[in-house]
């Protein structure tokens, strides 16, 4: 075999074809800046492939490229005109009077911010009702192309323009120029209520009629007040019927509700509202209302969430609703300006307490903030105005209470005489007649109390309703709206909560001893307790140390203006009952006047008569029983 030689002509090649390709990578190899502009074209191309479903608002902030337009056009059929306007932005426009600031958005048509201008927060921050995408204002439809859009979703084109002092913002939804959805603001100077109109032009062949039209309205009321629990407590959903009768979702919890016929929805926070007023009733809506507070104790963004599903009629195939909107306080005195029942909201109690609150307390008070700038004060005053009012009936109680204090004596011997319980009619019915000559009666000590009762009531409504007493201090409470803690504990007592306030305490020793004053008063009226019968004297003990226990756990949170009220009502009830016992009855004149009394012939009233013949009836009753026993 032939021996293989090295061939050096060979290498020389391979080395010669090695530098050539060297040099030409060399030589071919891109700059820097042709590397970076290589890079950023490939994140563009990537960044195009990914996006390929854009969502409505990107589709409009890209409307000035035909292709994008196209994809608008594709995802929102004949409102895709509103892409080509220079509004289609996320732009703002405001409307402001002394009172109220509105910041309206293009996008969606719908108020931004709602900031109530008067009023701040429990930690002095701007008061908003609306902000950081709290609230949400849609319209929701179908067209006749089949789509299904949201307004808060789309670009309304704003027009501002204004008649003297009232400013008008004109928000529409384009198809064209003469074809739109419009959503209509204006604002009067030194007003809350805001005109809100809806309407629609030239939209009749866009609207599918067979599609339900909505419009949902929804709001996370945000905490204002330095008591979650009871600023939540005093937060609800109220709506009033067609037939003016109101109505409230649950507060606790989670409630929902479907109605009919209803002409305004309100969002009721403790002192702030958000009220939709409409002139056209909802028909067949839907109210739901949620509690966003898990642990009352610990701060918290927002205390309730409120829903509203209202579908929308359409007139003649458009749309054509004359609204109003109320952003702000819940002031009695405001709100009642408005032909439209929503001072309703302003809790002031049902019925009779209502109408003590309306007809006595809101004019006395307001009389008295007229001239005096210290609310503690007014509440003092407002106080002693109620407690004269009220001192002939506690003359009254008492003495009636010396009355009886006076026939004791006889009434035990009574009892003495007919001691069996097979005597127990005979027993009450001389205890009667003894009463009846005397001119006694148990009930005329009763009636005073069930009198004082409403105005007790009424008032535990008025004070915690009143917003003229918020951020208004006294002494050492800064704020007669909410409680007056003066030593924060370093645990949570459950239903205390974890600070001490010192009213409710002053109260609550106050209320130990009325109620003991009482018992001692009452005591004198007890007649001796019947077996089967439920011992009252120690019924009344037990109400001696309920009442100031119940007083100082449940109205440690509550307003500080409440517990100094009954504070100071029980202080002027305990000196006006130790003025009548020590300056004004006296005994020996009262147990003369029942001598004289028992001398006098007594006609019996028909009531009496009935009572005695009932008496009598059930103890003939009673004796035929025991006959047949034997």
């Amino acid at each position: 075999m032939e021996e293989k030689k090295f061939d050096i002509n060979t290498l020389i090649g391979f080395v010669l074809m090695g530098a050539i390709m060297f040099w030409w990578i060399y030589s071919t190899q891109p700059t820097p800046e042709e590397i970076e502009a290589e890079k950023n074209k490939t994140e563009q191309v990537k960044e195009d492939t990914t996006v390929t479903n854009p969502t409505t608002s990107e589709i409009i902030l890209q409307a000035g490229d035909s292709v994008t337009l196209a994809k608008a056009q594709t995802e929102l059929g004949s409102f895709a005109y509103s892409t080509t306007l220079p509004s289609a932005k996320d732009s703002e426009t405001i409307l402001e009077n002394d009172l109220l600031k509105l910041v309206i958005s293009n996008k969606g048509g719908q108020i931004k911010e709602a900031l109530i201008k008067k009023y701040v927060t429990y930690d002095s921050l701007p008061l908003y009702m609306i902000k950081d995408n709290n609230a949400s204002f849609n319209i929701n439809f179908g067209t006749t192309d089949n789509r299904t859009l949201n307004t808060k979703d789309l670009f309304f084109e704003p027009s501002l323009t204004k008649k003297g002092e009232t400013q008008i913002l004109s928000m529409k939804l384009k198809v064209s120029n003469n074809q739109f959805l419009e959503y209509q603001y204006e604002i009067k100077p030194n007003e809350y209520m805001v005109d809100f109109n809806i309407r629609s032009q030239g939209l009749s062949n866009v609207f599918n009629s067979s599609q339900q039209i909505n419009l949902d309205w929804n709001l996370e009321g945000f905490r204002h007040e330095k008591s979650i629990r009871y600023e939540n407590q005093q937060t609800e959903l109220y709506y009033e019927k067609d037939d003016e009768n109101i109505d409230y979702l649950s507060i606790g919890g989670e409630d929902d509700a479907e109605e009919n016929d209803v002409n305004w929805i309100a969002y009721k926070q403790h002192f702030f509202s958000s009220i939709l007023i409409s002139e056209q009733a909802f028909d067949n809506i839907k109210l739901k209302s949620k509690t966003l507070v898990e642990d009352e104790e610990v701060d918290t963004t927002f205390t309730k969430a409120f829903y509203l599903k209202a579908p929308l009629a359409l007139q003649g195939g458009e749309l054509n609703y004359n609204m109003n909107w109320y952003i702000g306080p819940n002031d009695y005195q405001i709100l009642k300006k408005y032909d439209r029942n929503i001072k309703e909201i302003t809790n002031l109690g049902w019925g009779i307490f209502g109408f003590i609150n309306r007809a006595v307390f809101i004019p006395v008070f307001n009389f008295l903030k007229g001239f005096i700038g210290n609310y503690g004060i007014i509440i003092i005053l407002l106080t002693i105005v109620v407690r004269i009012i009220m001192s002939p009936l506690v003359y009254k109680s008492y003495l009636s209470s010396a009355k009886m204090k006076v026939l004791k004596p006889e009434m035990d011997e009574i009892a003495k005489k007919y001691p069996k319980k097979e005597d127990a009619m005979k027993r009450q019915q001389e205890t009667m007649a003894l009463q009846s000559k005397a001119g006694v009666s148990p009930l005329s000590g009763c009636i005073p109390a069930l009198i004082q009762a409403p105005v007790f009531f009424a008032l535990f409504r008025f004070f915690p309703s009143n917003i003229d007493l918020r951020q208004k201090g006294f002494l050492w409470a800064d704020d007669l709206s909410a409680y007056d803690s003066v030593f924060k504990l370093p645990f949570k007592i459950p239903f205390y909560g974890d600070h001490i306030s010192l009213f409710p305490i002053l109260a609550s020793i106050a209320i130990f001893f009325y109620m003991k004053m009482t018992q001692s008063q009452q005591m004198n009226m007890q007649q001796p307790t019947q077996e089967g019968m439920p011992d009252m004297q120690k019924m009344m003990k037990m109400m001696m140390y309920l009442s100031p226990i119940m007083m100082l756990v449940f109205f440690n949170m509550y307003a500080s203006g409440l517990s100094l009220y009954y504070f100071v009502s029980n202080l002027l009830t305990i000196t006006i009952m130790l003025v009548i016992k020590n300056f004004i009855l006296d005994e020996d004149k009262i147990h003369a006047k029942i001598q004289e009394n028992k001398k006098k012939p007594k006609k019996e009233s028909k009531f009496r008569q009935r009572l005695n013949d009932a008496m009598k009836q059930a103890q003939e009753q009673q004796a035929q029983q025991q006959k047949r026993k034997k």
